[in-house]
């Protein structure tokens, strides 16, 4: 299973949601699951290196949209946008804006998807 995640360094919200990200990702490898969040800041790599160095981030991968074309694909008006992947590879969630994804519902939720666990947490839009 993927989350998938746009933001940006300059983004609040994001700045807020990130080390959630950062958090969560050791607890979601253990049942096959990944974080891949994607910048969408112009100055590319760079800007997300230095980002993750001040955040002290560092199990996260840097993945960089500059011009933002994954923002068109997902008919996203703004950022964070988190899509969530099941399995199979289907789209099965999303979440436009921010959220602490660091909490035990939503790993209740992650673990469903990956087989067990509980239903969906209030915040989810399904697709």
């Amino acid at each position: 299973m993927l989350l998938v995640n746009l933001w940006a360094t300059w983004c609040g919200p994001c700045e807020i949601e990130l080390p959630t990200f950062a958090a969560l990702a050791p607890k979601l490898a253990k049942f096959g699951g990944l974080i891949l969040p994607i910048s969408v800041d112009v100055e590319g790599v760079a800007a997300v290196r230095a980002y993750f160095r001040s955040q002290k981030i560092q199990n996260l991968p840097i993945l960089v949209d500059p011009n933002g074309t994954d923002l068109d694909m997902l008919q996203a008006n703004g950022i964070p946008v988190t899509l969530v992947i099941d399995p199979a590879g289907k789209a099965v969630a999303r979440l436009d804006g921010a959220a602490d994804w660091n909490t035990k519902p939503v790993l209740a939720f992650l673990r469903h998807l990956a087989g067990r666990g509980q239903p969906n947490p209030e915040g989810f839009t399904q697709v």
